[in-house]
């Protein structure tokens, strides 16, 4: 599954007339001379330029030029330079992201990592057609479609898997252990992706997986809720609610939620360019407002996750575990272009409760468990090039710190213990995932997040001492 940003959506025009008018002024000073003045003495000289190179590639590239490509790629060049989550979308990767957003969409049914020579299935989605077919967790997509996947990018790579049911994709896959390629051919169907998954444990505690924050998540959750207490047969006895690996999502979203848990109090703000923008507060009287909450995390909780766990850490409401997050504390707005293209623009920081930026910063853990992510280290919004700073004032201009060195010697493979609720134990002091094990004994009362274990990871079974956080 494409990942998603913490989004806002946005009508409006004013960018578009915008756009309009850059073409326009661009094409007006193309045959011009060229300008004496510095930039800053005339704000056109760049247009000048921009008209100029358009115009030389138009007359002189080696073969002829398609119009729309051209600008495409100036207009995505325009915006790619201002952060590393801004993007123009043309069409069909815009119908992708918003097809993301509902959790509903043509396609195989996997969810996957991209990597540079191959795509790993995380997991087949439940009931989907990957999941009959046989395709497993760890497996590798070499090629689809008899295409390789190798140096493609991944919008190019997910629209080749997803399209109009009833279509056909072949997958090559490569399956560790065995020794030739497998091959299946996969109908397509419509997919549902459901964001929330639960399960009760030992002792009537509620564990809650939130993937990501799509529209209907809040009422997911909330179904999720009256599932648990019918299997428990009352209220669960405290709360797991884990959002690692949980890329983010529609704001709007997050923010129910962090409202069902909390009776007052700020859940976050918002700032541009150094000035408070929003402040969103709790309403009274949430279903979930009652008892004790632990929020699992990892270097793979970004964005509205990021905002949910502030929002609850910082309002004592529930005490966080895990590795810390990846810092993405930026909003991006989604602009509907003409011709069914979007653009995505980031327009917002947010900040924690307590005031706290977790752009570039991310969330630190009251339980620090650290993170054995494999061979390839941690990679966080710090380490992408262009990256907003922590604070006002533009992109960061210091050069990205190195990548975090892993904690564990064992070889890189898929860090997620807990991809749906069939891999949960029912006690999970006896599953292969330390910090649900230390989160659970949390909620429980058997460990205390005010004087928790010098090494949090002895509180778990040793069996889960090699466990892994996935990607």
């Amino acid at each position: 599954m494409a990942s998603l940003s913490s989004v806002l959506p946005v009508k409006g025009s004013r960018l578009l007339v915008f756009l309009g008018a850059l073409a326009a002024t661009a094409a007006l000073h193309a045959d011009r001379p060229a300008l004496a003045t510095t930039e800053k003495e005339s704000p056109y000289a760049l247009l000048d330029q921009l008209g100029r190179v358009l115009s030389f590639v138009e007359s002189e590239y080696v073969d002829p030029v398609d119009h729309q490509v051209l600008l495409e790629g100036a207009i995505e060049g325009l915006v790619a330079k201002l952060d590393p989550h801004s993007a123009y979308l043309p069409p069909e990767d815009y119908a992708i992201f918003q097809s993301d957003t509902e959790g509903r969409f043509g396609g195989v049914g996997v969810e996957v990592d991209f990597g540079e020579d191959w795509v790993t299935v995380i997991a087949p989605i439940e009931g989907s057609p990957a999941e009959r077919a046989g395709v497993r967790p760890g497996d590798r997509i070499i090629a689809i479609d008899h295409v390789s996947v190798r140096g493609k990018r991944p919008p190019d790579l997910v629209r080749q898997m997803r399209g109009t049911p009833g279509g056909k994709v072949l997958l090559t896959v490569s399956r560790p252990g065995t020794d030739k390629y497998l091959y299946f051919s996969l109908t397509r169907e419509v997919i549902s992706v459901a964001s929330v998954a639960s399960k009760v444990l030992t002792g009537g505690v509620g564990y809650l997986r939130i993937k990501s924050f799509q529209v209907g998540t809040h009422t997911e959750l909330l179904n999720e809720i009256g599932q648990l207490r019918k299997k428990a047969g009352h209220a669960p006895a405290g709360l797991i609610l884990d959002l690692r690996n949980n890329p983010g999502g529609l704001v709007n979203e997050a923010t129910s939620i962090a409202d069902e848990f909390l009776s007052q109090g700020i859940v976050f703000t918002t700032r541009r360019r150094g000035k408070v923008v929003d402040e969103v507060r709790a309403q009274p009287g949430g279903a979930l407002r009652d008892g004790s909450v632990v929020v699992l995390v990892n270097e793979y909780t970004a964005s509205s996750a990021e905002l949910l766990g502030a929002a609850l850490q910082d309002n004592r409401r529930a005490s966080v575990v895990g590795a810390r997050t990846f810092g993405k504390g930026s909003v991006q707005s989604i602009v509907d272009l003409p011709g069914g293209a979007g653009l995505r623009l980031t327009t917002l920081r947010y900040y924690s409760p307590l005031g706290h930026a977790i752009q570039a910063e991310g969330i630190k853990p009251d339980v620090l468990i650290p993170s054995t992510s494999g061979e390839f280290g941690v990679v966080r919004e710090k380490n992408l090039e262009g990256h907003l700073a922590a604070e006002p004032g533009g992109r960061s201009e210091t050069p990205a710190p190195p990548i975090e060195p892993t904690t564990s010697d064992s070889p890189a493979h898929l860090p997620e213990p807990t991809l749906g609720n069939r891999q949960v134990p029912d006690d999970p002091r006896t599953g292969a995932d330390p910090a649900l094990a230390v989160a659970y004994q949390l909620v429980t009362g058997a460990l205390s997040a005010a004087a928790p274990p010098a090494d949090a990871t002895k509180a778990a079974p040793s069996s889960a001492a090699g466990a892994t956080p996935k990607k």
